[in-house]
């Protein structure tokens, strides 16, 4: 299996914008070949920002990969603008091969 992540830094205060982002956005996930679960993960808030992840779970990193390249992920990331202001900076990748 593998677990791909993405970790998000949320201004102060737009910590509901963002969830309500992904709450709306059709993600296309149950289309694809290897996907098996997603959560979106909140982590404490901090006076400078509030730490939030995706984490998905798949089959293997090819699946994963294969899905960055899918007309499923081009639908799910089409006009994923957000509100100015919710993010402080770009999300950071994180891909983990599960081992035990």
């Amino acid at each position: 299996m593998y677990i791909a992540m993405n970790r998000f830094q949320i201004a102060p205060g737009r910590e509901e914008d963002f969830l309500e982002v992904w709450r709306k956005r059709d993600s296309h996930l149950n289309e694809v070949p290897g996907f098996k679960q997603f959560k979106m993960l909140q982590g404490a808030s901090q006076d400078e920002h509030t730490v939030f992840i995706s984490h998905s779970v798949w089959e293997s990193e090819a699946a994963f990969r294969a899905w960055t390249q899918s007309e499923a992920f081009r639908k799910a990331h089409a006009g994923a603008k957000s509100p100015e202001g919710i993010y402080l900076g770009r999300p950071k990748f994180e891909g983990y091969e599960v081992v035990l």
